[in-house]
């Protein structure tokens, strides 16, 4: 993913509580997650991603 993809799924998850993980999109949630940007709920059956601080400053919002 180049950074102008990464802003943009980061701006998504920043919009909403918890957003849940679109079906296709697991592999890019999960590299941001490696990257330690958002941190995914796997506990429930709708896996969902929420903004870590991380992910925070990346945006520019810390």
């Amino acid at each position: 993913m180049d950074r102008a993809e990464i802003i943009s799924l980061l701006e998504v998850i920043n919009q909403q509580v918890s957003s849940s993980i679109l079906g296709g999109m697991e592999e890019d949630y999960e590299a941001l997650e490696c990257m330690g940007l958002i941190k995914i709920d796997r506990e429930s059956v709708q896996w969902s991603a929420a903004m870590t601080p991380a992910g925070n400053a990346y945006l520019g919002h810390d």
